[in-house]
């Protein structure tokens, strides 16, 4: 059986993939996440994918290697993980009652005849948000729940409330789009639904 290799230290991508049946080890990623000058969101995500992909994929031996990246974009401005609760709460206060995006670049690699073979996609969804009351954001903030999420929200949790509509893909907006992930998973003879 093929082995395959998580490149992410998020629990969230690693429920998701058990959500589909994915058997995975877990090896974290190092890599500058810098944004480049006059890369667009997608372009990022992206790229971001693919090296975290490569990194692990060196050191990984047989086994083919998925990694990806998410990025919430309101405008041309892509919000990473809040600093502080502050930040959180000035985060929140951006994205209440306006359309934002969230891109997730998803890689999947492996070596093949003695050549790297690498499969990739970066997956849009819109997200509406209600107009959030400052005292709701304050609250929310003081769960904690943002602290560790990019656009400080995670919309399987309690941030769920502050979502009024979606357009495409729910699991891209947590954090890995199922439907695409397993597209490329089976590029590679990585099966899902296992037991």
């Amino acid at each position: 059986m093929t082995n395959l290799v998580l490149a992410s230290a998020s629990p969230r991508r690693a429920e998701l993939l058990s959500q589909i049946g994915v058997q995975y080890t877990v090896s974290s990623a190092d890599i500058d996440e810098s944004v480049l000058a006059g890369e667009s969101p997608s372009e990022y995500v992206g790229r971001l994918a693919q090296e975290k992909a490569l990194a692990i994929l060196s050191k990984s031996g047989n086994s083919v290697v998925i990694a990806a990246d998410t990025s919430v974009v309101l405008g041309d401005t892509i919000l990473g993980k809040p600093d502080n609760a502050d930040h959180a709460c000035e985060i929140l206060q951006s994205l209440s009652g306006s359309q934002h995006f969230v891109y997730s670049g998803v890689a999947v690699c492996r070596m093949h005849k003695n050549e790297i073979e690498i499969f990739s996609e970066v997956v849009k969804t819109q997200v509406n948000f209600l107009a959030l009351p400052e005292q709701l954001i304050k609250r929310y903030v003081e769960t904690e729940e943002p602290m560790d999420k990019a656009g400080a929200y995670g919309i399987q949790g309690k941030g769920a409330v502050f979502v009024e509509s979606i357009q495409g893909s729910y699991s891209n907006v947590v954090g890995l789009p199922l439907a695409q992930t397993a597209q490329l998973l089976s590029k590679c003879n990585v099966p899902f639904w296992q037991d």
